[in-house]
């Protein structure tokens, strides 16, 4: 089927990038399975997240459809676009339709796009996985694909003004070899070693950023065990809390 509204999506985030002189290094785009379903998990930073694991998909030919919250479905600009690109909308007060819809998706040989922190971590640390990612493979017998981006959050993530300036900006992407969800272990093995995966991915995501904080009032975009000024783990757990 053709996809109408997709590709000319990518093709109009591609040129924004080029604007914006993004400097995107991408390593691992090998590892998404150029044919078949599979869940591709990253961890969450930015509002712009999903968008740039779409651009890892990009060298496999394939695009990802994405589990995103119900709300952005309802907006009168990105509800369009979202279900023209047949992304899965969330509500998280009635999860099933969207666990169906994903698995459905899956079984038909597509690649659906897994936040399993379920949120934007404002740390900028890896939360607790939710189980969800491994559940899906498992009973759709499909790989899970891990990886982890850095750098987004410069770009626009909660609590900070959006950055869209001509900024050179780089994006670090680390896409980790697929892993098999075999149905003989417990979802929740799974999802631990998923997360060691991601989080192995970050680090060398990390390792890998080309730039450090300008000055000291730069360094909200580093995680504090980094050196940076980002709120730890436990500060943003006793924010949530109040």
């Amino acid at each position: 089927m053709a996809e109408l509204v997709y590709r000319p999506v990518v093709g109009l985030a591609q040129t924004l990038f080029k604007v914006w002189d993004l400097k995107i290094d991408c390593q691992g785009s090998e590892n998404i399975p150029r044919s078949g379903g599979a869940v591709l998990v990253s961890n969450h930073i930015s509002y712009l997240d999903f968008i740039f694991n779409g651009l890892a998909a990009l060298p496999q030919k394939r695009l990802v459809r994405f589990m995103a919250k119900e709300s952005v479905f309802r907006h009168k600009v990105s509800g369009p676009l979202m279900r023209g690109m047949k992304h899965i909308p969330v509500d998280r007060k009635q999860g099933e339709a969207a666990y169906a819809h994903a698995l459905d998706s899956l079984r038909s040989g597509e690649i659906v796009g897994v936040f399993p922190e379920a949120t934007i971590s404002e740390s900028f640390t890896l939360k607790t996985f939710k189980s969800g990612a491994a559940r899906l493979a498992q009973e759709a017998g499909v790989p899970l694909v891990p990886m982890a981006v850095w750098g987004t959050q410069r770009l626009w993530t909660k609590g900070h003004p959006r950055n869209f300036k001509r900024s050179h900006t780089p994006i670090t992407m680390r896409v980790g070899e697929a892993l098999e969800a075999s149905r003989d272990k417990y979802a929740g093995a799974i999802t631990r070693q998923v997360r060691e995966r991601v989080q192995e991915l970050l680090e060398a995501a990390q390792r890998a950023y080309p730039v450090r904080p300008k000055d000291a009032n730069d360094t909200w975009w580093m995680p504090a065990h980094l050196g940076g000024t980002a709120p730890t783990p436990e500060q943003v757990r006793a924010a949530e809390a109040r």
